[in-house]
């Protein structure tokens, strides 16, 4: 003999799908912030309004007519390859985990052959978000973020 399905079943078959609903969005949202190392600002709308402030600042930065290449060596050490940019020019970075637990790494580099930089410091295996600074003699900067393997 069949039993009857009642609304007690029916509501049971909700509350179950739910509640598995409910688990899976918590268990993602946990991963989720527990891997994400970002950048975040103080105040989002201060931010805004600098934006084209940046716009203008990358635009003199294009005007300046150099040229670079960043690229991670086999043993570890990150390579600046750069063109046009003045003698005597200073390089530092800082590099940073895209993902997972926050990690950051100052980086300063000393001038290889004329116009390359090699870092003094050797890099983690892994992604790396490198901001590198070039200072020229004469008070110009040139700012770059790239992603590195």
């Amino acid at each position: 003999m069949k039993s009857e399905f009642t609304g007690r079943h029916m509501a049971m078959i909700i509350v179950s799908g739910f509640a598995i609903i409910i688990a899976v969005n918590l268990f993602m949202a946990t991963l989720a912030v527990r891997g994400f190392g970002g950048v975040v600002v103080q105040n989002s709308y201060v931010a805004s309004q600098k934006f084209n402030g940046w716009l203008e600042a990358a635009e003199r930065q294009e005007e300046l007519g150099w040229t670079v290449d960043i690229s991670r060596s086999d043993n570890g050490h990150l390579v600046v390859e750069t063109a046009s940019v003045p003698d005597g020019s200073t390089v530092v970075a800082v590099a940073r985990r895209p993902l997972g637990k926050p990690e950051t790494a100052q980086l300063s580099f000393i001038e290889a052959t004329p116009g390359d930089y090699v870092s003094l410091e050797a890099m983690e295996p892994g992604r790396w978000i490198v901001r590198l600074t070039i200072a020229s003699p004469d008070g110009q900067t040139w700012l770059a973020e790239e992603h590195v393997q």
